[in-house]
């Protein structure tokens, strides 16, 4: 009853979010980083092994209690419901914990990034557009991974977040960036890497793991990434744009060139599938230093593309469908019409701050 309560009739309450946030998570997620933060270790990933060490259990626990049926059929009624309030309650501090922070409105919306109308155009005409549009930005950040590559420094992990950390307080009005920010190593590193995760965010304890095998100049983006998510920004795509927002706002060539490489990375697949000859030509315009980046990602990718990747994708990519992303793990690739947006505005006017919903 409480769980339907929360999720389906409150989230369409006008004020539900903004209350929400104020009154819970915000106060939540400091209190639970001022707590776990202090630990050297993530506690959500040994979490996540008990958890699912408890549920092989509950498993074979069933496997028996089917074999002998007639005997333990009782039990077996019993085992399985209460294994579904345990599923409830999880789903419900899921939820309380970070989950509502999904009925946010997109944050192109909130920062003003809609663009031009395309939806009275023909067909062939808004295809025109989008390829001028995204030809145009990908131009942009092949001149920006130019002109930032000279001056980028590789930084450890530690320092990353430090520096993260530090342009969350001075560069946004996050309500979290006092006490709620911190990103941490995953502690199985080696399995992120087979299942294709780079990092993650644990609605339970506030904490955000990164696979820090990654490479150097993936971090900076990374960090800033997995920290949106803790200053209560849900959605893959939103998390990219904050990401990248930030990190070409600060005075650091480091995380300038980590955001520009990142999203970079989007707008040329997304170029290459309208027009491959353009996206090959860009491409060929980079600078040594970024060619050899992109060499470094497509050896990871060719090492680690396995069925357990494409599980795991399969797997979260539906996730997403459930928590009312309706591409899916494609989101993450839809910050590039927004993220060009931002810079067209950013010619227009300065962005002092960063308003985070």
């Amino acid at each position: 009853m409480l769980l339907g309560v929360f999720v389906f009739f409150l989230p369409d309450y006008n004020n539900f979010v903004p209350l929400y946030d104020k009154f819970i998570y915000y106060p939540v997620q400091s209190f639970r980083n001022i707590v776990f933060g202090a630990l050297p270790f993530s506690l959500g990933d040994l979490l996540y092994v008990l958890g699912g060490l408890g549920l092989l259990l509950v498993l074979l626990r069933w496997i028996y209690f089917i074999r002998k049926f007639g005997a333990y059929k009782e039990r077996l009624a019993a085992s399985f419901l209460r294994t579904v309030n345990a599923a409830l309650l999880i789903y419900l501090l899921f939820f309380l914990g970070w989950g509502a922070n999904y009925n946010k409105p997109p944050l192109h919306e909130i920062w003003g990034l809609h663009g031009d109308a395309t939806h009275n155009m023909a067909p062939a005409e808004r295809k025109a557009k989008d390829l001028a549009s995204i030809t145009a930005f990908n131009k942009f950040l092949v001149d920006k991974l130019n002109s930032t590559a000279p001056q980028y420094r590789a930084a450890p992990f530690g320092n990353i977040n430090d520096r993260a950390r530090a342009y969350y307080r001075v560069y946004t009005n996050s309500k979290v960036k006092e006490n709620g920010l911190g990103i941490k190593p995953a502690l199985f590193g080696f399995f992120l890497e087979r299942m294709a995760v780079e990092g993650y965010y644990n609605p339970f304890t506030g904490e955000g793991q990164i696979n820090s095998n990654l490479p150097a100049f993936i971090m900076p983006f990374l960090v800033c990434h997995e920290m949106a998510h803790q200053a209560g920004i849900a959605a893959e795509g939103d998390a990219n744009l904050l990401a990248y927002a930030l990190g070409t706002t600060v005075n650091d060539p480091t995380f300038n060139y980590s955001s520009y490489l990142n999203i970079w990375l989007y707008a040329n697949t997304r170029l290459y599938h309208r027009d491959s000859i353009t996206a090959l030509q860009l491409e060929s315009q980079l600078n040594p230093l970024t060619k050899a980046h992109i060499d470094t990602l497509e050896q990871i990718n060719r090492k680690y593309h396995n069925d357990m990747a494409r599980y795991s994708t399969d797997i979260y990519d539906s996730y997403l469908k459930m928590q009312q992303q309706k591409d899916g793990i494609r989101s993450y690739g839809s910050v590039t019409s927004a993220a060009w947006q931002l810079e067209l505005k950013r010619k227009n006017a300065r962005i002092a701050v960063i308003k985070i919903p």
